[in-house]
C-alpha cells in the first residue's frame, strides 16, 4: 500500500531533502511552502504522481485550509505529518531583541505547527498515522541569543510528548526529532540573508545536511507500527554541549 506524507516548509533543507527521501521510497508526497517555483522544481524532479504541491503561509489558516480541501483523490488520506515549518530570527540577547521577530517564530514555530496538527488528526487517529514534529538542541542547551527560539523548540518537544500521552492507545506514533547544527538556509534566514555569517558558521564544521536528517526521518516513518521513537537527539560529531557561563567581577 502506497502511503502519503505532508511536509511542512518543503521548499528548502530538511522539508527539501525529506520531500526527496519519501517519493524516492516510494510514497506520495504533499509538499507545502510560499515558494510556488521551488515546489514546482520538486515535481519536475519526482513527478505528478509522487508529489504534490500546496503553496500557502503556514501562518495562514483559511489559506492552508482551501489548499487541503483541494487535494486531489489520491492525496487525500494522508499517513505521516512531518512538521518541519519554522524559523529563527536575530541573534540577539533579550534585552537588544526585535519584538516582532519573537511574535514570528511564535506564529510560526508554535502556533501554526499546533493548528495543522490539530486539523490533520482526525484523519491520522483513523489511519493510525504518524507526526514528526521538528524541534532542536536548542530546546534542551540554551545559548545567548537563542531565547525565543529555543523556547518555541522546548514547546514542540513538550508538545509532542503530550500528544503521545493524549493520543494513548489510538495507533498513532508521535516522535519529536531535536537536531543540531545543519548546513541549510537557517543562518540565512536568521541573519537577514547575511551569506558571509552563514559560512562562518558552517566552515570547516562538518555539519549535517537536510539529507542526514531526510534519511532518519525516513528510518523512523517506516520502522515497524508498534514501534515508536519518543524523542531523538542529533548532532554532528563536531558538535557539543555547550559550556556554563561566568560573569566575573573585575
Amino acid at each position: 500500500m502506497t502511503r502519503t506524507v505532508l511536509i511542512t516548509g518543503a521548499t528548502s533543507g530538511i522539508g527539501e531533502a525529506a520531500a526527496h527521501a519519501f517519493a524516492g521510497a516510494g510514497w506520495r508526497v504533499i509538499a507545502t511552502g510560499r515558494r510556488a517555483e521551488r515546489l514546482d522544481a520538486l515535481v519536475a524532479a519526482l513527478g505528478a504522481d509522487r508529489v504534490h504541491p500546496l503553496v500557502f503561509d503556514i501562518c495562514d489558516e483559511t489559506a492552508r485550509d482551501a489548499a487541503l480541501a483541494g487535494l486531489p483523490d489520491a492525496f487525500a488520506d494522508i499517513d505521516l505529518l512531518i512538521n518541519n515549518a519554522g524559523l529563527a530570527l536575530g541573534t540577539k540577547p533579550a534585552d537588544q531583541a526585535n519584538v516582532d521577530q519573537w511574535k514570528t517564530m511564535i506564529a510560526t514555530n508554535v502556533t501554526a505547527l499546533v493548528s495543522m496538527t490539530h486539523r490533520l488528526l482526525p484523519g491520522l487517529i483513523a489511519r493510525k498515522g504518524a507526526i514528526i514534529n521538528i524541534s532542536s538542541v536548542a530546546a534542551t542547551y540554551p545559548y545567548t541569543g537563542g531565547n525565543v527560539y529555543g523556547g518555541t523548540k522546548a514547546f514542540v518537544e513538550q508538545f509532542s510528548l503530550g500528544l503521545r500521552s493524549d493520543l494513548h492507545g489510538k495507533g498513532v506514533r508521535v516522535t519529536s526529532i531535536e537536531p543540531g547544527m545543519i548546513e541549510t538556509e537557517f543562518t540565512l534566514v536568521r541573519t537577514a540573508g547575511d551569506q558571509a555569517a552563514s559560512d562562518t558558521l558552517y566552515s570547516g564544521a562538518d555539519p549535517m545536511t537536510g539529507g542526514d536528517l531526510a534519511e532518519t526521518l525516513l528510518w523512523i516513518a517506516q520502522l515497524p507500527p508498534h514501534l515508536n521513537i519518543n524523542r531523538l537527539e542529533i548532532m554532528p560529531v563536531s558538535q557539543s554541549f555547550a559550556g556554563f557561563q561566568v560573569a566575573r567581577n573585575g
